[in-house]
């Protein structure tokens, strides 16, 4: 079974559109059973049930992730938790009244090894985001990503800043014994001055493979993407 964890140097760089992608990409590649897993999404939004079905909260990046992947599994695995506000994982499920648990969400990612080929899971902001914040424990997406210990993927939200921010986050992946096995390039700032200067250096300080380089198009379809996509 294929899996991969996708981060980001922030948020807002692309995870999503990456790890569409990405499914696109596995199932082109012959992975006939190819799900995608946002186990922590904060910011949704109410949505009513039909046909007798019970209403639920709801993410635009699950939304994607699910119109990507070629199974279909309960949003119980998929998506463990689905937390109302905008804000920082900790936060938005202290507000929810709820507790972030790393050991449900493993368990959560192994019932879909089960039913897949292939898992792809996307992590929440960027890579040392807090997401249990409790007496005696710290938990964030970094321990999550240790705890699954799946390669790693890095997006990187190419603009000003974009350098320091990927070479920190290489160097946290790296410090928690995870393999960098590539990094996306994802044009966030078009108008960003010497962009093909800071591609040259992140192509030679990174220690992995540039899978992919995408021009700022906030409407990019995830399938076309996935052509111009390499595979790790």
């Amino acid at each position: 079974m294929t899996a991969y964890f996708i981060t980001g140097t922030d948020t807002g760089v692309g995870k999503t559109r990456t790890s569409a992608a990405l499914i696109h990409a596995l199932r082109n590649a012959g992975h006939a059973r190819v799900v995608g897993m946002k186990p922590v999404a904060a910011g949704c939004d109410w949505v009513d049930g039909v046909d007798g079905h019970p209403g639920q909260w709801l993410n635009e990046d699950v939304v994607a992730l699910r119109a990507a992947s070629s199974l279909h599994v309960p949003s119980s695995f998929d998506n463990p938790y689905a937390l109302p506000l905008a804000a920082s994982p900790h936060i938005a499920a202290r507000q929810a009244g709820t507790e972030i648990d790393l050991a449900h969400i493993e368990a959560s990612f192994h019932a879909l090894q089960q039913h897949a080929d292939a898992v792809v899971v996307e992590g929440a902001g960027g890579f040392i985001v807090p997401l249990c914040e409790k007496p005696g424990c710290f938990e964030t997406s970094a321990d999550l990503a240790q705890r699954l210990w799946l390669p790693v993927i890095m997006v990187v939200g190419v603009r000003l800043g974009c350098l320091n921010h990927a070479l920190l986050t290489q160097e946290a992946i790296l410090a928690r014994g995870l393999t960098l096995v590539g990094w996306v390039a994802n044009v966030v700032e078009p108008q960003m001055a010497e962009q093909a200067a800071n591609l040259a250096t992140l192509k030679a300080h990174l220690q992995a493979p540039m899978l992919a380089h995408w021009d700022w198009d906030p409407q990019a379809d995830p399938a076309e993407l996935a052509q111009s996509m390499r595979l790790p």
